[in-house]
């Protein structure tokens, strides 16, 4: 079965239409500038709410709905766990790289997005609200939109691959190719399915040059910025995360300038690199997301579908998220030394 998805899933990406069964692409009015996205909506009803994913740099809104194994696809798991998924082409990348080929810095980036979303809230059903999630750089957009308002309820974030502190020199930054690039951005290859690389031939792109260079810009506005955020967060740090300082230390700095969150927690991911999304830690990382925003909709929206087994894969996950408890009430999740693995 998975032999015949992959050989389809292969046509699909030469043929030009990388999307998974159920996922269409659209196009959005980001202030005048037209981004495009991949929308993914339950089969059955309205969404529960609505999650925007954000991709990181030198990727584009496909990194969510990978196409080397079936088990990668935030967009399909999360429809059918109720949930609307748009996963937006950042400024920059997809339909707006011909128009913008240096992209934005993350502020523009706030206001084009902030400006497609209301967009999107016009058109489309949300359900309670937006759950932001965002990977590496499309992680610090993430936390820039949830520290200003946005135009439909934000209910709560989740972000990958991004701390306060970089670990990797800044040279590296924009650069293509090479094995510093592979080893930043991927990790140990056995981490990801033997497909992965002629997939994502279709969701790598260049990173814009405005954008690498305000990337460098992050650890200096996290102090102003991040004590603005005030839903619950949720940090997933790869197993062999290498673009970030992510210590005991390091984390719990980073956490503690969330100041006005209600609730952060701090998830390790064990046999996972950077693209954790691309990788074998995809359904287990997705599952656990789903899970937290799940916990952070309206009880009237908490109600669970049929059981399923994503259902019975999320609740392992949800206490596996954040187990490890410290004295502080607001830091629901700390990073232990040796992270306990979940079964995927």
């Amino acid at each position: 079965m998975r032999e015949a998805w992959a050989a389809e899933a292969r046509e699909r990406v030469e043929a030009g239409r990388p999307m998974s069964p159920g996922v269409r692409a659209i196009t959005l009015d980001g202030a005048g500038i037209p981004l495009s996205a991949l929308l993914a909506e339950p089969v059955d009803g309205p969404p529960r709410a609505t999650v925007v994913a954000l991709h990181g740099g030198g990727m584009t809104a496909g990194y969510f709905d990978g196409q080397a194994h079936p088990d990668l696809s935030l967009l399909t798991l999360a429809a059918r766990q109720g949930f609307s998924v748009l996963a937006l082409d950042r400024p920059g990348y997809g339909s707006s790289a011909l128009s913008f080929p240096e992209g934005q810095t993350l502020d523009e980036q706030a206001a084009t997005i902030g400006a497609a979303l209301g967009d999107f809230t016009r058109r489309f059903a949300t359900g309670a609200g937006i759950l932001l999630l965002g990977h590496s750089y499309g992680g610090k957009l993430a936390l820039r939109l949830a520290a200003d308002a946005l135009p439909a309820p934000l209910l709560a974030l989740d972000v990958s691959g991004c701390g306060h502190r970089f670990a990797a020199d800044l040279s590296a930054l924009g650069q293509a190719g090479g094995l510093r690039q592979r080893h930043l951005n991927w990790g140990p290859l056995k981490l990801y399915p033997p497909g992965v690389f002629w997939a994502g031939s279709s969701v790598v792109a260049a990173m814009p040059r405005r954008e690498a260079e305000d990337a460098a810009n992050w650890p200096g506005i996290c102090g102003s910025l991040l004590p603005r955020v005030r839903v619950p967060v949720r940090l997933t740090f790869a197993e062999h995360e290498a673009w970030w300082r992510h210590s005991d230390e390091d984390v719990a700095e980073l956490v503690g300038l969330m100041t006005a969150a209600p609730r952060v927690l701090v998830d390790r991911l064990p046999d996972a690199g950077h693209n954790i999304s691309l990788g074998w830690a995809a359904r287990t990382y997705h599952l656990r997301a789903l899970a937290f925003f799940t916990q952070t909709l309206p009880s009237s929206d908490q109600r669970a579908s049929r059981p399923s087994s994503d259902d019975a894969e999320a609740m392992p996950a949800a206490a596996a998220s954040g187990s490890t408890a410290k004295s502080s009430s607001r830091w629901d999740g700390v990073p232990s030394r040796s992270p306990r693995r979940a079964s995927t």
